[in-house]
């Protein structure tokens, strides 16, 4: 008899460690599900604020090819026009990594810019590149960090007659180029702006 009870006592408490463990797992699973749901969340918040904290969302991808005519050309610039060289930086899709034709050279003081667009867009932060020349009503001297300006270039939807603050100023050689996008094949002429430092050669 006494047996029989020890029995059943073991057999209940084995049951009972089982329905404990299966409920555990139950629960990891979840905070697992939970976890991976709250990265794929997070994942898609940082997607979507590339566009703006950086600010290429809505590039013009083509210019005109008109330069502001108190833009002098580069007497000796690393880069000649007519060369190639290849793209370091990340401006918009397709462009890292591609090959470019130099269009023009300039020599100039760039801007990186805060903004928010006049067509009611999000705001743009640490947009590369404006130039001095397309700071409207501009000083003789380079602006500085923290400066307000008004924007005359149209690089990006929304932003030509806005308000910008200067975020970052450099005195470099400036590049028109033309390339064609390593991703989806489109042909981009007279691209403004390419820096320098942003080129290596071919």
């Amino acid at each position: 008899m006494v047996k029989t009870k020890l029995t059943t006592l073991f057999l209940l408490t084995l049951i009972l460690a089982v329905i404990l463990a299966a409920c555990s797992n139950d629960s990891q699973e979840n905070e697992q599900a939970n976890v991976e749901q709250g990265e794929k969340t997070e994942d898609q918040k940082n997607t979507s604020s590339e566009g703006h904290n950086g600010g290429h969302e809505g590039m013009n991808h083509s210019g005109s090819g008109e330069v502001p005519k108190a833009l002098k050309e580069a007497e000796n610039p690393s880069f000649k026009v007519g060369s190639q060289a290849i793209i370091k930086s990340d401006h918009m899709e397709g462009m890292k990594g591609a090959e470019a034709t130099i269009v023009g050279a300039y020599d100039t003081t760039v801007y990186t810019i805060s903004y928010t667009p006049t067509n009611g867009g999000e705001r743009v932060t640490n947009h590369k590149w404006i130039i001095h020349e397309e700071i409207k009503d501009a000083i003789d001297q380079p602006y500085k960090t923290g400066d307000e300006v008004s924007v005359k270039a149209d690089h990006m939807e929304g932003m030509d007659g806005v308000t910008a603050e200067i975020d970052s100023a450099e005195q470099t050689t400036v590049y028109m180029v033309d390339f064609t996008s390593t991703t989806s094949g489109e042909k981009v002429t007279h691209h403004k702006w390419v820096t320098e430092s942003e080129l290596s050669a071919k």
